[in-house]
């Protein structure tokens, strides 16, 4: 038998929770199995009901929502058309899988305040503290705590966040797939929306995302449980992405195999 662990770093999608703004908020329609029996009788003519098993037939479920919701990958298309310096932006369904299968590696920043930024020197600090040197492809996740937030609307508000020096420097590593346990790779939008209305500077905006003008890259959003992997290093993480055609993202369950 494998002696392997695997751990569950997504968050489930969720009908009507309050964790993102209301027009990103999933909705979920279920057909049980009794409105499934009653779908049936219209695909097989003569059929009865109480001929199939129990009388119940099949369930499905009917999703509205965005490539944004629940633990989803984005590539370098949502930030902007042009990725390394002019190249045409990859669409999800155009990621390398190679990207998304590499050793991984958890950067801890749970002391670091809400809507705090986490530095280039922030990060080569923890990479020091946990003896570790970035090689090209290793997937890079930030842990923030925010994840005890999910489920309520205080979660928006929740986690430090990278910044543009930050995430350069892992990018400049070679360093193409990253993740988060928080909304979103940047600090919470509402502290950079205050920022840029003290200071009126535009840069502050979805800085760290725009990172990827420069190089082009992928990040994970909304991820969980990265306090389940109890080494920084030595693991593996697999997130491969659902394949959508043209778009900014992809639902993504990742997984971390120790």
């Amino acid at each position: 038998m494998s002696n392997k662990k695997f751990i569950d770093l997504s968050i489930a999608i969720e009908s009507a929770l309050p964790s993102d703004p209301p027009m990103m908020i999933p909705k979920i329609d279920y057909v049980d199995h009794q409105q499934g029996a009653e779908q049936m009788v219209t695909f097989f003519p003569g059929l009865k009901k109480d001929q199939l098993p129990d009388g119940q037939g099949w369930a499905l479920e009917f999703l509205t929502l965005t490539t944004h919701s629940g633990t989803h990958l984005d590539a370098p298309y949502h930030y902007h058309p042009t990725m390394d310096k002019g190249k045409p932006a990859l669409t999800i369904d155009e990621i390398p899988l190679s990207w998304c299968h590499n050793d991984g590696v958890v950067l801890d920043f749970r002391h670091k305040a809400d809507g705090e930024r986490i530095t280039a020197d922030d990060v080569q600090k923890e990479l020091k503290r946990i003896d570790y040197t970035l090689k090209p492809l290793d997937i890079v996740l930030i842990q923030t705590g925010a994840d005890q937030y999910w489920g309520q609307a205080e979660y928006l508000f929740k986690g430090a966040g990278m910044d543009r020096e930050s995430t350069l420097f892992l990018l400049e590593q070679g360093i193409r797939v990253v993740g988060i346990d928080a909304w979103s790779w940047d600090r919470p939008l509402p502290y950079l929306a205050q920022e840029f209305q003290n200071t009126g500077d535009p840069k502050v905006i979805w800085e760290a995302h725009f990172a990827g003008i420069d190089y082009g890259y992928c990040h994970m959003e909304k991820m969980a449980n990265l306090s389940e992997i109890k080494k920084p290093h030595g693991f593996t993480v697999v997130c491969f992405p659902v394949k959508i055609k043209g778009a900014s993202a992809g639902w993504v369950r990742p997984v971390a195999i120790v």
